[in-house]
């Protein structure tokens, strides 16, 4: 075998291909353009602004729509051409989970299953297990009504896992959760992650940074970003302040201070952003420059006789990196 063969047999097989998808309603453009792949095992996250064209794309994905043009393949099989068996290959979990509440748990996923025509033996089976899967044991006989809404996300999971699909769409799986709730289903999309390949969209960044391996940001109907949080980070490294704190020497200024700061070559701009006693009593400035500049302010700092008590590249986390990527041009 070759280098370059093995390099391919061990990349990630693409389950999801997006390729050029648009989505026209009359005279407004939902979907321009947009393409990514999901890999298999992979939880990527679906990232965007309200109106961005996140909740398009999912149904798209799911069959609920059809594209204006472009395409979507799914383990292969074209979404348009070929919707029932693309349906086979996902489970799907939308936002507003439309369970019958009056319907005790295990007759409620019978009845799901029974719509893909399984025989009772075999459907027995596979609810037992979606309920395995997402910790249902203990409440099989409630009614719907009667679980928290932690549980009855836990059964719109287990709905969503009665086929045993390869790939799960999760529409804000969260949404409306209590602290605690929202810990267990992200512990349970974890989970899930170690055997589905899964899309995840949501609105809270902080879940997706917990959870999701790789994240696509849509703003404006177009793909913004594509990678991994870090590669993210890396490719707006630009834009990260660096941020330094200082123990002026007697006699200078925060004033004195930001002005000698602005006049070392390559600086943009000078903040003062905020005075701490941790430590000791200091103040924390920002610098905004293309190059990291770390070596020549600390050098400053010495010649002035500042003290330095830190000294860094500002991290930008995904908040940052949405925020960088989506608040220009909004409405």
């Amino acid at each position: 075998m070759t280098e370059s063969s093995s390099l391919q047999s061990t990349a990630p097989a693409t389950v999801i291909a997006v390729r050029d998808l648009v989505k026209q309603y009359d005279t407004k453009t939902a979907l321009d353009g947009v393409s990514f792949d999901v890999h298999a095992g992979e939880i990527m996250g679906l990232l965007g602004p309200n109106g961005a064209g996140k909740s398009t794309t999912m149904k798209i994905l799911t069959t609920y729509l059809t594209a204006t043009s472009g395409s979507v393949t799914v383990d292969g099989h074209d979404a348009q051409v070929d919707a029932i068996k693309v349906r086979e290959i996902l489970g799907y979990l939308p936002e507003s989970t439309p369970l019958y509440a009056d319907m005790v748990v295990w007759d409620y996923l019978r009845y799901v299953g029974a719509m893909r025509n399984y025989p009772k033996a075999e459907l027995d089976k596979r609810v037992a297990e979606a309920i395995r899967m997402v910790g249902l044991h203990e409440y099989v006989g409630f009614q719907i009504s009667q679980l928290s809404k932690g549980y009855r996300q836990r059964v719109g999971l287990a709905q969503a896992l009665l086929h045993n699909p390869k790939v799960l769409i999760l529409d804000e799986p969260t949404s409306g959760l209590d602290p605690n709730q929202i810990i267990e289903i992200r512990n349970l999309i974890r989970e899930l992650g170690k055997s589905h390949t899964i899309i995840l969209s949501s609105h809270n960044l902080a879940e997706v940074r917990q959870v999701c391996d790789r994240v696509v940001i849509i703003h404006r109907g177009k793909v913004v970003a594509d990678g991994t949080l870090d590669e993210l980070e890396g490719r707006l490294a630009s834009n990260h302040p660096i941020v330094v704190g200082l123990q002026l020497s007697s006699g200078t200024s925060k004033a004195d201070a930001v002005a000698q700061l602005q006049g070392l070559p390559g600086v943009d701009k000078v903040l003062v952003s905020h005075d701490t006693q941790v430590p000791v009593p200091h103040t924390i400035f920002e610098i905004e420059a293309q190059d990291d500049l770390r070596a020549q302010v600390a050098a400053w700092a010495a010649k002035q006789g500042h003290t330095v008590l830190e000294l860094r590249r500002k991290s930008m986390d995904l908040e940052g990196i949405f925020q960088a990527l989506t608040q220009d041009n909004q409405a």
